[in-house]
């Protein structure tokens, strides 16, 4: 009887340990009843028959492909390498289960073709400056092919397209010259702006000394004219004789003769001011001789 009771024991307890399912919260559970599909088995503890159903578990989590580097040709003919990762996650388990053998691997050769294809339909100028472009259609395009599998794929992300060497070094070329392009066309324009500010500085100087030279002959014309008038007012209000403008005249002569020149030309008004000056000298001579002589 103790060994009946032993075998009881035992046999319960291995029913007991396979007839109890745990299943963690970021998991489901698949149950396969003599190998026909059952039901969902939710996160928690679950309860089976043992030897009968059969349970699959699937991580509902997100997960991450790594697709590994290959040699993709662009549309103008430039092997370049790249690789990528894929992120998704399983939205029924149902399906990832049953309707694909091995979906990590269908989907890695399915991104490694789309890859290519959308690669080899642009240039390489393109393809590097059009990353975020291709994850996008990239994503849609495997996000399409996988619903039917259960799978939802979040995003792709181009991690590396490296051209070949000689053709980084003609890049790394031309982007130099490109900068040196650039700073010889800013230097150029810094110069001529320069010129073009030193020319109107210039001009405007030269304005601004025309401008002040004519105010001063401007002011100095006017200040003579003032002082011509001022004296004519003087003179003809004074109303000089002819004797003290004969004088004058000598006063002027004698200041004309000082002078290192050789000839002098007179206006006609002094050749008539020395008839002035003689008629001067005869009316001296007419006074010395009426006075009486000497004792």
């Amino acid at each position: 009887m103790g060994f009946v009771y032993f075998i009881v024991a035992l046999f319960a307890f291995v029913f007991g340990v396979n007839a109890l399912w745990r299943v963690r919260p970021f998991e489901k559970g698949l149950v396969e009843r003599l190998g026909k599909f059952n039901r969902l088995l939710d996160p928690g503890l679950n309860f089976v028959l043992p030897f009968i159903d059969t349970v699959r578990k699937v991580d509902m989590r997100e997960q991450v492909i790594d697709v590994p580097p290959q040699e993709v040709i662009t549309k103008d003919n430039v092997g370049v390498t790249v690789d990528a990762v894929i992120y998704f996650k399983v939205t029924d388990p149902f399906k990832v289960a049953y309707n694909v053998a091995n979906f990590q691997y269908a989907a890695l050769k399915l991104a490694q073709t789309n890859l290519r294809n959308e690669i080899g339909n642009l240039e390489l100028d393109q393809t590097l400056t059009s990353r975020e472009k291709i994850n996008v259609q990239l994503r849609q395009m495997l996000d399409d092919a996988t619903d039917a599998w259960g799978v939802k794929v979040s995003r792709v992300e181009i991690q590396r397209i490296e051209p070949p060497r000689d053709i980084t070094d003609a890049m790394s070329r031309q982007m130099k010259a490109e900068r040196d392009k650039r700073a010889a066309i800013l230097d150029a324009e810094g110069f001529k702006q320069a010129a073009i500010l030193k020319a109107e500085g210039e001009k405007t100087s030269n304005i601004l000394s025309a401008e002040g030279k004519k105010q001063s002959q401007v002011l100095i014309a006017e200040g003579e004219g003032a002082a011509i008038q001022t004296v004519f007012n003087a003179i003809h209000t004074g109303k000089p004789t002819a004797d003290l403008l004969a004088v004058k005249y000598l006063e002027a002569l004698a200041k004309i003769a000082d002078g290192k020149a050789t000839k002098v030309f007179l206006p006609i008004e002094s050749v008539k001011s020395l008839g002035s000056v003689a008629a001067i000298a005869e009316m001296f001579k007419e006074t010395k001789s009426e006075e009486p002589p000497k004792k």
